[in-house]
């Protein structure tokens, strides 16, 4: 591993690094970081200049509050605070100034501030043949869901059979997979580069792409292995984590991995290199042309057994969550999440009582 550190300063302030045999100056984004964590600081924890508490969304106020309570990560005394204590509660004020961190998570458009702070989503046919393609932009909470809804809806085939009358739609790649993927871009990201998130979608592949370096710590392959989070972003980590975005234990590969696996797809390849870290999701050679029924049949019945656990585990943790909130942290679409609880109470585990928006859900457990 190439370990970066101070030369003996010239009268120029050049810092090198040394690879191998050879000695190369270390500049640009790589310098800054450098200089940062020498000082025990972090690229998302620097003051912006002229960013005012009152140029920030309200409502990218209201809805990180609404998440962090449903994922009881925060006490229901947030939705009461104002935008100063939130920030303030969320590490995001130094002294008069606000962090770079705060632009990102609730400013309208945080490009002004950090340029590249967007997504770019395109599908190909061929590497130079490019048919389509998106930007999401926003805050980084909205960039996650809008992408990942795009995803489903425009970018990826679906695959349709039915059962009785019922429709059903099945995809190469498992949805929640495809979200850990993006929710690791995202956080993780060196937003210094300029550069946004690229997801490239084909029709046998999804490559997700985002600038960045892996801590000193970790590897390609310890990152496969159990291991502690040490996020890039440690502020924008810390606001999703409390959203109940993502979890704080290092797990996003290995989840990646098990999803795919239960969805019955090679796990993804990642590789670290063009400045950042990409992720490609591969279809199997048999599924990129027609997938055979008992493929289909038994990928889908694992997916739906799976997602009946994720539903049940929320209304357990949240007796009164949304069908919008569990298709967000589960990573379905809202018909997916309707179809699932059809079933759920068609077996007589599930339960609505009172009306849809003041009620709540009652599981059975004697028939679990």
């Amino acid at each position: 591993m190439v370990e970066p550190y101070p030369y003996p300063v010239s009268y120029k302030g050049q810092y090198h690094y040394r690879s191998g045999s050879t000695k190369q100056e270390l500049k640009g984004s790589a310098l800054d970081a450098f200089l940062l964590k020498k000082y025990g600081l972090h690229w998302d924890s620097v003051p912006v200049p002229n960013l005012l508490p009152e140029s920030l969304e309200e409502k990218a106020f209201a809805l990180f509050a609404k998440k962090a309570v449903k994922s009881k990560r925060l006490g229901d005394a947030v939705l009461q605070e104002n935008r100063k204590s939130l920030l303030r509660k969320l590490h995001l004020v130094e002294g008069s100034y606000l962090k770079r961190a705060a632009a990102l998570l609730f400013h309208e458009d945080p490009e002004q501030y950090v340029t590249g702070a967007y997504v770019k989503i395109g599908f190909f046919k061929t590497n130079s043949d490019l048919v389509y393609q998106d930007e999401i932009h926003g805050n980084l909470f909205q960039q996650v869901d809008k992408t990942i809804d795009l995803l489903l809806t425009k970018y990826m085939k679906a695959y349709i059979s039915y059962e009785g009358l019922q429709r059903v739609e099945s995809y190469l790649f498992p949805a929640p997979a495809l979200r850990e993927a993006l929710l690791n871009a995202v956080v993780h990201k060196d937003y210094s580069s300029g550069n946004p998130v690229q997801i490239s979608v084909y029709e046998d592949k999804i490559i997700f792409w985002n600038a960045g370096r892996l801590p000193d710590e970790l590897s390609i392959e310890l990152l496969q292995k159990k291991h502690p989070s040490i996020p890039y972003n440690p502020l924008v980590a810390s606001a999703f984590f409390r959203a109940g975005y993502i979890e704080a234990w290092g797990r996003g590969i290995e989840k990646i991995n098990n999803e795919c696996k239960v969805a019955g797809v090679p796990a993804p390849e990642i590789n670290y290199e063009f400045a950042g870290l990409m992720i490609t999701f591969q279809a199997r050679s048999e599924e990129t042309g027609k997938i055979s029924p008992e493929t289909t049949a038994k990928t889908r019945e694992k997916t739906r057994e799976k997602t009946r656990e994720k539903i049940l585990k929320l209304i357990l943790e949240d007796t009164s969550i949304s069908i919008e909130e569990m298709s967000n942290r589960i990573g379905i679409t809202q018909k997916g999440i309707e179809w699932q609880i059809m079933r759920l109470k068609k077996d007589g585990i599930l339960e609505r009582i009172g009306s849809a928006r003041g009620g709540y859900w009652k599981v059975i457990e004697k028939k679990l």
